[in-house]
């Protein structure tokens, strides 16, 4: 049996809920129901990855002119290592290019491997190190960037 379609789109409020929760799932110091909807408010592009009418995983980023800044990319435990984040950078790269971002600088755990594969698959280049970055458990950050957001056809 096929999996049902994975939908890439812009983060709604109605999505909030869903995506707090997998936010307090996967990652040790989650935002807030009210920090989603902050944000939602801010020149930002958030976006959603849906499996029948179900949020499984989102993405997030601030804009500032031409510069994106990729706050926090999750997929539902269960869910990954099913091609999703692919989807959802997809989506929020091609969102980033309808803003005219050409330059997108990210945070990752230097332990994060599949994350770090994931961005360099996309072009994105470890431009340095941010010491004791994360907490819950203390760790370096390695800063990404991407200078040119790849085509979309």
């Amino acid at each position: 049996m096929e999996k049902p379609e994975i939908v890439i789109a812009k983060m709604q409020d109605k999505d909030i809920p869903e995506v707090a929760n997998i936010e307090a799932r996967v990652f040790s110091m989650p935002w807030s129901e009210q920090g989603f909807a902050d944000a939602l408010k801010q020149d930002t592009i958030f976006v959603t990855a849906k499996q029948e009418e179900q949020v499984v995983g989102y993405c997030g980023m601030y804009c500032s002119f031409e510069e994106g800044e990729i706050t926090n990319v999750a997929v539902l435990p269960e869910a990954q290592n099913h091609g999703i984040g692919k989807k959802i950078i997809s989506g929020l790269l091609r969102a980033a290019q309808e803003k005219n971002i050409s330059r997108i600088v990210l945070e990752v755990r230097v332990s994060n491997l599949p994350a770090i594969r994931l961005y360099e698959g996309f072009g994105f280049q470890k431009a340095g190190i941010r010491k004791g970055f994360y907490e819950k458990p203390r760790e370096d950050a390695a800063i990404m960037i991407l200078e040119q957001i790849p085509s979309f056809h």
